[in-house]
């Protein structure tokens, strides 16, 4: 019989156990060390060694996979097990997760996806066709995100691009191109890092090259090949969300321009429902409104303006705070 002194160390080993198993991943490596500060920030204090201990049991009960190539060991789950799922996914958290992956595949690294996949395959399965009609399963048919302009298929994105990329950006490591530029020109580049944004069915780069201080947009199925170099850097003082609100996906260089003009009525109703900026102003005319407000010049503004046809007059585009 457990005494009441064994019983809660008992129990904190269990725990200790548990947590253990949720942080080993899929895909790639963890150590003993990782795992201890990792546990270490959310209060279980143990010292490495007894870690280890704990870790080579756990390995011999589950289909872990214990890497003695190195000291120390790496662990991760093997290809084919079915990992540790406590507690099981709800319906409303499969829900979520096969949109997510849906939606992020292309905007998370590769290392993390394969982390999470088998939280995605418990998800899968939970709303598998085979499964019970669910209202959760339903909604993957109910919702869906639609293009405001014609759908392209995506392009063809050489193998190991997209990985070697993500890899690159999430450790901040020098990345070695071989990239064909719009002009059709072929070079070999070695760039920095800093964003990766996707654009209809585009994935772009936004990096510095060598040697120099400002930021480019390269289209990631033009990039013939790419290698993470093992050279990191610091990375500089960038903003990804700002580097979008100067237009530079939009094909500009940031300059912003008042614009004013007349939409015919039925055309620029949107407009009084999405406004073109925060201090868009409508004056509502008999057939038409006059619009005046402070926007990024870029090509895709251009492309906006020219789609109207004759439905837009008078317009006239002036620099900002002239």
């Amino acid at each position: 019989m457990t005494s009441p002194k064994t019983k809660p160390k008992t129990m904190e080993t269990t725990l200790l156990a548990l947590a253990l198993l949720r942080r080993i991943p899929r895909g790639r490596k963890v150590n003993s060390r990782e795992l201890r500060e990792a546990l270490a920030a959310e209060g279980f204090e143990r010292d490495e060694r007894s870690i280890q201990r704990l870790l080579k049991t756990l390995s011999e009960a589950f289909d872990i996979d214990r890497d003695e190539r190195s000291i120390p060991f790496g662990y991760e789950w093997k290809s084919k097990a079915a990992g540790f799922m406590l507690p099981a996914l709800s319906k409303q958290e499969s829900l979520m997760l096969t949109l997510a992956e849906q939606h992020l595949r292309p905007l998370l690294p590769p290392s993390v996806m394969q982390s999470m996949n088998g939280f995605f395959e418990q998800a899968r399965a939970n709303l598998a066709p085979h499964q019970n009609a669910t209202l959760e399963k339903q909604w993957l048919q109910k919702v869906r995100v639609v293009s405001e302009t014609q759908p392209l298929l995506p392009p063809q994105i050489a193998e190991g691009v997209l990985e070697q990329t993500s890899q690159a950006l999430y450790n901040n490591q020098w990345l070695e191109l071989d990239y064909t530029n719009a002009k059709e020109e072929r070079k070999q580049h070695r760039v920095m890092p800093l964003g990766l944004a996707q654009q209809g069915p585009r994935i772009y780069l936004v990096c510095r090259f060598e040697g120099y201080d400002n930021e480019r947009s390269m289209a990631l199925h033009r990039i013939h090949s790419a290698k993470a170099s093992t050279l990191t850097f610091e990375r500089p003082d960038f903003d990804l969300a700002r580097y979008d609100a100067d237009g530079r996906f939009g094909v500009g260089d940031g300059q912003k321009v008042r614009l004013s003009f007349q939409i015919e009525k039925r055309p620029g109703l949107h407009l009084l429902e999405s406004p073109l900026s925060a201090d868009q102003t409508v004056v509502d005319k008999d057939t038409h409104y006059e619009v005046t407000a402070t926007v990024v010049q870029t090509l895709l503004l251009n492309r906006w303006i020219n789609s109207f046809g004759g439905q837009i007059q008078n317009m006239q585009k002036t620099p900002a705070g002239a």
